[in-house]
């Protein structure tokens, strides 16, 4: 797996976070016993897009011009 492909799946598993962070917000409001599951599921995608983000800083960068 490439740098490029890295960056895609940090950036899919930062916008899964930041969905499952609303929703946690959303059941705050609505149904307070599923809002710690939602949260946890949010840290759990962030921790995974930082990873990826990690692995990508030690790739080399393989786009055209450098």
């Amino acid at each position: 797996m490439d740098r490029k492909q890295r960056l895609t799946m940090a950036d899919a598993a930062a916008t899964r976070a930041a969905s499952l962070a609303r929703e946690a917000e959303d059941h705050a409001h609505s149904d307070p016993a599923k809002t710690p599951a939602f949260a946890a599921a949010s840290a759990a995608w962030s921790t995974v897009a930082r990873t990826h983000l990690a692995i990508a800083a030690l790739l080399p960068d393989t786009t055209e011009g450098n």
